[in-house]
This record gives structure tokens, sequence and C-alpha cells, in this order.
């Protein structure tokens, strides 16, 4: 079982190699280890993690494509 560190560096890893997809960028440009830590309650796998925080950033990404749409950009 990985430990909280090592959730959170594949997490982190994850969203710089989909920068550009579902959001991911808010997470590199915006999120602390501990907000990252926070989303991960009960989260023991790699692949739980990332499913979790990528839930975690759906509203974000949602909201600004909304807002792209709109054409409020």
């Amino acid at each position: 079982m990985p430990s909280e560190k090592e959730l959170i560096d594949a997490v982190r890893a994850h969203a710089l190699a989909n920068y550009n997809v579902e959001g991911w960028d808010y997470l590199v440009e915006c999120w602390e280890d501990g907000d990252i830590l926070e989303c991960l309650d009960g989260v023991t796998e790699v692949t739980e993690a990332i499913d979790v925080v990528r839930d975690a950033l759906a509203p974000l990404n949602d909201m600004r494509s909304e807002v792209r749409s709109a054409g409020e950009w």
C-alpha cells in the first residue's frame, strides 16, 4: 500500500502529464499537497487517488468550460 506521500506524488505526476486535460492544470498551478490530501480520505491505491482528485477537479473544469462557451473568457 502506498504512503500518503507516494499517493500525492502519483497524483501530481498524473496532473503534470495531463496538464491540459480535465482540469489537471488547476492542481498543478494552485493546489498544495494538503489540498490533495484532503481528497484522499480512505484512499489506498494510486488509481483511486487519481479518480477521486479528478472528481474534485471536475466542477472547476466544468465551470471554466461553461464560461468559455458563453464567450465570457
